[in-house]
């Protein structure tokens, strides 16, 4: 049967002409960096300069579609800023101080590693049937659109320990029900995304919990966590976002086109004919339903216990003060190795699959996931780059010359500054780092409850920046968990997001004044309510 999309209606050559006009500007600027920093030594570091990297791989990204050389471009921006257009220094900057180094960091090859691990499961379970047979199952009591949204959505909030173990864990269990219920790929990575950052950063028992609450010194920091809680308006609107549109049965933006698409069919919405079934190819077995659930299981139990088997639960301490001591990279590589053994067993003594099938899955899984180690590892470099140049002091310099007598405007400007930093950066937790100790050494003495406000700012702002940032690691993540293509993802998922952005930074402005969680959280609620409204009413009359 043939899919239609209304994607094949756009002509081939606007696409390649904004590509091509995109890297004539990046050349020509390269040109005039190299006249200012190589002969005239303009100075970079620590000055608004430090930003360009990553603006002009997000730029890239958003107007080619294309998101590996828009990362390889950046990295190459930073690297010659770095060497101040020195060719030689450059390629030394590009490869054993930025690529080389950044794939042996200790941490990174955790994520690598667990990513591995995940898709070999994912690929034992699809060789199963397991797969087809959880989404069979899961229809008999999701009997609709709207029951399959909201499961998704219910299944990523209560899996609110880490967010990469969200991201694919979620992506995993619902790509089968959703497959099912013909909702769009790019709808289930929005899901994926909005419930993984957003639902960790109001999660007291999270890894993101212990991260925040390391950062506040000198202060409670788990008791900072908590009560900043009702003022993240962000990630409470973000939630509420998600609720709207699955019971109001709307869409809007680039969404609207996939959503409409996958009624149709075309799941992808790439204006390509893609086979819906994982892996683009039939089940070949018929599985149980247990062959899905029990490896989840044991993934679930064994992330956790290697969580807090490296902060030191077996040691003596409490299960709260494991989990904020953890290193969830080794943690997730830990309890993911386990239960990759484990379920390899039980498929053999199954009999589900033979060794040399389960064998053949390894590489078949390891395969599946490079397309998101190799954006992880460009967006990881280029985070690298920009923290070499001192984005990070700028930024700060910027944010401790604003807090003087604009104390009410505080928590506005600080979620903005977030957002733009994370959105910059790709990363949440480097956007607390910087912002909370300047937020609490301004605050703390002179108002108090300001101070909670204003690190809810902080948190609410880096969540809300990498969401919307196509080089992300959890968005990259959620891509990958929903198997949708990565800027289809970043394209849909942007206005939904930057809705929700404006609503919460007016509900900051109010709550600076009010300094009340319920006046502002009502007033963000109904503002964002009645938008959708307008949006829908809008929608109607078209």
């Amino acid at each position: 049967m043939k899919i239609e999309s209304k994607l094949e209606s756009v002509r081939p050559g606007m696409p390649k002409r904004a590509t091509c006009l995109a890297l004539i500007v990046v050349v020509l600027f390269w040109g005039w960096l190299a006249y200012a920093v190589g002969i005239n030594h303009m100075p970079v570091k620590n000055t608004i300069w430090a930003l360009t990297p990553p603006i002009i791989a997000i730029s890239l990204a958003l107007i080619t579609k294309e998101v590996y050389s828009s990362l390889f471009l950046g990295i190459l921006t930073g690297a010659l800023l770095n060497a101040e257009f020195e060719p030689v220094e450059g390629l030394v900057q590009l490869f054993p101080d930025g690529m080389m180094a950044v794939i042996a960091d200790k941490w990174n090859v955790g994520i690598l590693v667990f990513l591995v691990i995940l898709g070999m499961m994912v690929q034992l379970m699809n060789r199963t049937g397991g797969s087809a047979a959880f989404g069979t199952w899961a229809s008999r009591g999701i009997k609709s659109r709207v029951g399959a949204q909201l499961a998704t959505m219910l299944l990523g909030c209560l899996i609110f320990i880490d967010d990469y173990f969200n991201c694919l864990t979620v992506g995993s269990v619902m790509r089968p029900v959703t497959d099912k219920h013909k909702i769009s790929r790019a709808k289930l990575a929005y899901f994926i995304d909005s419930t993984a950052a957003p639902v960790c950063i109001i999660a007291p028992i999270s890894s993101w919990a212990a991260a925040v609450s390391g950062f506040v010194k000198d202060e409670n920091g788990i008791d900072i966590f908590v009560q900043s809680i009702p003022f993240n308006f962000y990630a409470l609107l973000t939630l509420l976002m998600m609720v709207l549109i699955i019971f109001m049965k709307m869409d809007y933006g680039p969404m609207l086109l996939h959503e409409t698409n996958a009624r149709k069919g075309d799941l992808f919405t790439t204006g390509k004919i893609k086979q819906t079934t994982e892996d683009n190819r039939q089940e070949e077995k018929k599985g149980r339903v247990s062959d899905m659930v029990i490896p989840v299981v044991l993934l679930i139990i064994g992330c956790v216990i290697g969580m807090i088997y490296t902060g030191g639960f077996f040691e003596g301490k409490s299960f709260a003060a494991a989990f904020a001591a953890s290193n969830a990279s080794v943690g997730l590589v830990m309890g993911s190795f386990v239960a990759l053994v484990i379920t390899i067993a039980y498929y053999l003594i199954r009999q589900s699959l033979t060794f040399d099938e389960c064998m053949d899955c390894l590489p078949e899984g390891f395969k599946q996931m490079v397309p998101a180690m190799l954006i992880l590892a460009f967006a990881w470099t280029l985070k690298n780059m920009t923290d070499s140049l001192g984005a990070a002091t700028y930024v700060a310099n910027v944010v401790e010359s604003s807090a003087g007598g604009l104390m009410g405007f505080m928590p506005a400007i600080i979620f903005v500054v977030a957002a733009g930093l994370a959105f910059a950066s790709g990363t949440s937790w480097g956007t607390f780092g910087i912002l909370i100790p300047i937020v609490v050494s301004c605050f703390h003495r002179v108002d108090p409850q300001l101070m909670i406000i204003s690190i809810s700012a902080c948190m609410a702002g880096a969540v809300c920046g990498d969401h919307c940032s196509p080089i992300s690691d959890t968005t990259i993540m959620s891509s990958a968990g929903a198997q949708c293509e990565h800027m289809n993802h970043v394209t849909t998922q942007l206005p939904y997001a930057m809705t929700v952005a404006s609503v919460s930074l007016v509900s900051f402005l109010v709550a600076g004044f009010t300094k009340s969680a319920v006046i502002s959280l009502t007033f963000g609620s109904v503002v964002l309510f009645l938008f959708l409204m307008f949006i829908r009413h809008r929608q109607s009359q078209k």
